[in-house]
């Protein structure tokens, strides 16, 4: 099994959270600089993470756990959990677009619609995931707990958030740091 990626994703990061101590073979890649070709040889998306399992390539983060839940013979996801994973990639995406734009040289304080819906649209799901923190529901360290971790951690570490009056997404990170895997999977490293 091989995962194409980026140390520096948080798509990557839960994949390999999720895969914990199986055996896999990590290609990690510049995907904004030498390893565009190796990215676009693997997936059209042009998106990480990529598993490769002998013949069968998966495509998306989300994608790819119901893949090694399958494989593992794991209890699908409840649509709660659904959900929960539709608030974190609904962040996660506005999240990566904030950063890219800035990236990009394009101030995204500007009073635009588009930026003010991905603010709006982040911080509406960060504090509806903060009252789930709070209801105790992401206590077991299952797929939605550890790509809120890698979100939270993600966010906290590019900058693109205030964490004001949604501390408790803190507060699960660090209660989670000790993890396995979580450590070794830290895009600062």
């Amino acid at each position: 099994m091989k995962l194409i990626g980026s140390t520096t994703s948080p798509y990557v990061r839960r994949t390999r959270l999720l895969l914990g101590d199986t055996d896999y073979e990590f290609v990690n890649l510049n995907i904004y600089g030498e390893g565009r070709d190796e990215l676009r040889r693997n997936n059209p998306a042009l998106k990480i993470p990529v598993l490769i399992d002998g013949d069968q390539e998966v495509f998306d983060s989300r994608v790819i756990s119901r893949y090694i839940a399958g494989k593992r013979g794991d209890t699908p996801l409840s649509w709660e959990q659904e959900n929960q994973l539709t608030l974190i990639d609904a962040i996660n995406d506005s999240a990566v677009t904030l950063v890219l734009s800035m990236k990009s040289g394009i101030d995204v304080e500007q009073d635009l619609m588009f930026y003010n819906l991905q603010r709006e649209r982040i911080m509406m799901s960060m504090r509806t995931l903060a009252a789930m923190i709070d209801a105790g529901e992401f206590e077991a360290w299952q797929y939605p707990a550890m790509c809120l971790y890698s979100l939270v951690d993600w966010l906290e570490f590019r900058d693109v958030v205030d964490f004001t009056g949604v501390e408790s997404l803190l507060s699960f990170r660090d209660r989670n740091r000790e993890r396995p895997m979580v450590a070794d999977t830290d895009p600062r490293s």
